[in-house]
């Protein structure tokens, strides 16, 4: 692969459906922050939406806990479902490094690929686990009923290079002042293209989109899940990220415009702000 083909500088357009819905995004995040809620109320609603998040992100890998299994996990009311340790493990995990997120929003810290590496690390094994390195061979994406390769990752040597890119390029959109849901989609998008690990990538890519999103002032007090949105409907999702028809990266994925993923992430976004404000005014206290 040309050295030029390992500068990412992703190709996209705002269309007037990313626009409208950037507006709303920017509509909804006003009414929440201008709506009282009693601290319980708000607590209640954040931990459900972190509930949500954990089952829906592990659910769309295969977890087979139900909402109420992953919940009575999380809360620790039961820590063993017979045959499903690693669906067990998963929540746990997945859990313990939504919080991690949150603490390095709250304390604006650095998209750095350390970070990336110890997020990885506690969605994989555990919140005390060492930092992961890159996969240091090829994986691949295949189709669960046929075996046949769906998408085809860049070669392990190429990785290193491509994370680094991606880390730079969030960087200096952060820079240029491109919207905040804009570098949220397209990081997300470039973890699972690169596909840095052999297991993981999914959840870590959703995870470090919500890091986005809460440490520049898009969290929206911790009211949403948008990954429950993405797993009621999985093709959608799954066909928004097939942006181009060839399964190898190296074959046009590389440098293909993003524009179609882009808009549905913003849309998708402005969904669930839209009702996540729209639940938020149903609770407010009215004021005097």
């Amino acid at each position: 692969m040309g050295k030029k083909h390992l500068i990412w500088s992703p190709e996209y357009k705002i269309s007037t459906k990313i626009a409208k819905a950037l507006m709303e995004i920017e509509a909804a995040k006003t009414v929440v922050e201008n709506t009282y809620l009693p601290p319980s109320v708000e607590a209640e609603l954040r931990h459900r939406a972190r509930v949500r998040s954990t089952h829906y992100s592990t659910r769309i890998e295969g977890n087979r806990l139900s909402l109420k299994e992953a919940e009575a996990v999380i809360e620790k009311k039961r820590t063993h479902f017979h045959g499903r340790e690693r669906d067990v493990k998963e929540v746990r995990n997945y859990w313990d490094a939504l919080l991690k997120v949150e603490e390095w929003a709250s304390n604006k810290m650095d998209l750095t690929e350390d970070l990336i590496k110890k997020l990885h690390a506690v969605v994989e094994r555990s919140k005390r686990a060492k930092p992961t390195p890159y996969r240091d061979g090829q994986n691949a994406i295949r189709d669960s009923a046929s075996g046949a390769i769906v998408y085809l990752p860049p070669e392990a040597k190429d990785v290193s290079k491509l994370m680094s890119e991606m880390v730079r390029w969030v960087r200096k959109a952060e820079k240029e002042n491109i919207p905040v849901p804009v570098i949220a989609a397209l990081l997300h998008y470039q973890f699972v293209t690169i596909h840095p690990y052999y297991d993981g990538n999914g959840r870590t890519a959703r995870l470090l989109a919500t890091f986005i999103l809460q440490r520049d002032g898009y969290g929206l007090n911790g009211f949403f899940s948008v990954e429950e949105h993405h797993a009621r409907d999985l093709s959608v999702y799954y066909k928004s990220l097939t942006v181009h028809q060839h399964h190898n990266y190296y074959e046009g994925r590389a440098d293909v415009d993003l524009t179609s993923w882009v808009q549905y992430f913003i849309c998708l976004l402005a969904k669930v702000f839209t009702l996540a404000k729209d639940e938020a005014v149903s609770l407010a206290i009215p004021e005097l």
